[in-house]
């Protein structure tokens, strides 16, 4: 006998699963609220920061892309510029040549503007204009975003077109600290400075100092063979290879017997 179905049963069963849905519908509305109530919060409390973050970084990297741009202008315009001074220079147009510099000594970074200086200087002095000179030579010097080597290298170019007119001890106080062995300088700096001591009468310090200068491997064989000598004028023996410095004075060594280089008496 077939059996009738549950309907009672089945009815219940629907109810139940309709309210499963009206549940799961609702706990998906709270959800959605909850969700948006929680983005709404964050929004209120960071949005605004956010994206004030957002548009400073954009900001920055857009000034970085700008930055890049115009360093790469600035040099290609100073390489310019500087091409054109020096065919000024070697075409003997020293006016031209120094106003063709002017872009590169405005120039906001200290490098350049360093460079275009110091040819401007060395344009002055070779006008006789010792005062000028000096002046754009100064200038490097004191300038501390400029590369040490090129502040000591105006250093001893100021004192040199000066050197006529400055106290001995101005000369000394600024070439002192560079005519040290070691330096890339010394030689230049430290025959001036040995000058100075002479100025001063003191010929036992300046005679010590051409010793020196003239035993130093790294300093310039012309230099080196004169600060020999001003050191045996003064009464210092500067000579430690004697072969070596008959052939920085370019005089021939003699053969005869006694003479450097001579063969050995037989016994």
């Amino acid at each position: 006998m077939a059996l009738r179905p549950d309907r009672n049963k089945t009815d219940a069963d629907k109810r139940a699963q309709a309210q499963a849905a009206q549940g799961d519908a609702l706990m998906r509305e709270v959800d959605d609220a909850v969700r948006q109530d929680q983005y709404a919060n964050f929004g209120k409390r960071y949005g605004i920061p956010l994206i004030a973050a957002i548009v400073i970084g954009l900001v920055a990297f857009g000034g970085y892309l700008f930055w890049q741009h115009r360093q790469s202008v600035d040099r290609e315009h100073n390489s310019e510029q500087m091409t054109l001074a020096l065919d000024q220079l070697q075409a003997g147009n020293l006016d031209t040549a120094a106003k063709n510099l002017d872009p590169l000594v405005t120039d906001e970074w200290a490098g350049p503007a360093s460079v275009g200086r110091m040819l401007q200087a060395g344009i002055a002095a070779e006008q006789n204009d010792p005062a000028k000179a000096a002046k754009l030579f100064d200038h490097i010097a004191d300038n501390a975003d400029a590369p040490q080597a090129m502040r000591d290298l105006a250093t001893i170019r100021s004192v040199a077109v000066q050197f006529d007119t400055l106290q001995p001890g101005t000369v000394i106080a600024r070439l002192k600290p560079l005519a040290v062995p070691g330096n890339a300088f010394f030689g230049s700096a430290g025959e001036m400075l040995a000058m100075a001591y002479l100025q001063q009468g003191n010929r036992a310090e300046a005679g010590k100092l051409f010793a020196r200068i003239s035993k130093d491997k790294e300093v310039p064989d012309s230099l080196r063979s004169r600060s020999r000598q001003m050191a045996g004028v003064l009464g210092v023996d500067a000579i430690e290879d004697v072969d070596e410095a008959i052939a920085q004075s370019g005089v021939m060594a003699p053969r005869g017997p006694g003479g450097p280089g001579a063969a050995a008496p037989q016994q």
